[in-house]
């Protein structure tokens, strides 16, 4: 293998892995938007949702939509609950408290998702294990051109959501200005919810696409580790900015992880994009695309 080929193996597997990270980074920044809270538990959100994915196949002998759909049914319940019978209570309170309460959940999550799962297998197959397909002349694995195709359409799909439907125009005016789409007659607490119950999809799709290419099992939480440099580079309320950020942080691990890390043995891809958050914070504190926060006194 060719300098330049072993390049561009490493761009384009990057580019596909950014691709399910962006879904993830999209469900943290559609609740911050809608709710300024920062969910520290997103990791075991896509843990969870990956596990009931695996449960409807394993246990329940559903196809592989039917077990997504399961999945989906079972997060958004989950979501609401969080919303409505959590984080409802806590409106107004100190920053620290919510803060404290999404990392309380995702122990929970944690420590009780081995229970409810035990003896149930993990994987979720696609059925293309193993497979190559050539692209421009490059080896590409088919499993994780199948799983960045479906994230990409599910990208767009948000997008047109936001764009085009009266609930995502309301979205939009709820994360430019909460108390101005109050005025005009937006439910706060329903949009809220349904902001909630978006990322728990999309929680599913990436939990699903992940385990798919990956493996999965428990360790899937470890993903959220990963999501929040891209999301604060991207700017926390950008949508824009979490795709680009996390297309850019998975280049940067393969490449850092075929160049470097043979030279230290192996462990710099996992802390690079803390690196770069680290220098990209020093140019632009905001983000790539986040706006600076203007108060007038």
């Amino acid at each position: 293998m060719t300098e330049i080929v072993f390049l561009a193996l490493l761009v384009v597997d990057g580019a596909l892995a950014g691709t399910v990270y962006a879904l993830i980074a999209l469900a943290f920044v559609v609740v911050y938007k809608a709710s300024r809270m920062v969910n520290f538990a997103l990791g075991e959100w896509v843990m969870v949702a990956s596990r009931l994915v695996a449960a409807g196949i394993h246990a329940a002998g559903l196809p592989p939509v039917g077990a997504v759909a399961l999945g989906c049914g079972g997060m958004v319940a989950l979501a609401v609950a969080v919303s409505r019978v959590v984080l409802r209570p806590l409106a107004g309170q100190p920053l620290v408290a919510l803060i404290m309460v999404s990392i309380g959940l995702g122990i929970l999550m944690r420590g009780t998702a081995p229970l409810v799962f035990r003896g149930v297998p993990g994987t979720i197959p696609l059925g293309l294990e193993d497979v190559a397909v050539d692209v421009l002349g490059l080896p590409i694995a088919a499993d994780r051109l199948a799983a960045a195709a479906v994230a990409v359409v599910s990208i767009g799909a948000l997008g047109w959501f936001f764009q085009r439907s009266r609930t995502g125009l309301a979205l939009r005016a709820i994360a430019s200005d909460q108390h101005a789409a109050a005025t005009v007659g937006i439910g706060l607490r329903r949009h809220v919810t349904i902001a909630w119950a978006l990322a728990g999809a999309l929680a599913v799709l990436a939990g699903t696409l992940w385990t798919a290419v990956s493996g999965g099992g428990f360790g899937v939480d470890v993903l959220g580790l990963k999501v929040f440099p891209i999301v604060i580079m991207g700017g926390l309320d950008s949508i824009g900015g979490a795709i680009l950020a996390a297309i850019l942080v998975g280049v940067l691990e393969n490449l850092v992880a075929g160049y470097l890390d043979p030279l230290v043995g192996g462990g710099l891809s996992r802390v690079a994009a803390y690196v770069v958050l680290l220098v990209a914070l020093c140019v632009r504190p905001h983000g790539l695309f986040g706006r600076p926060e203007v108060r007038r006194v």
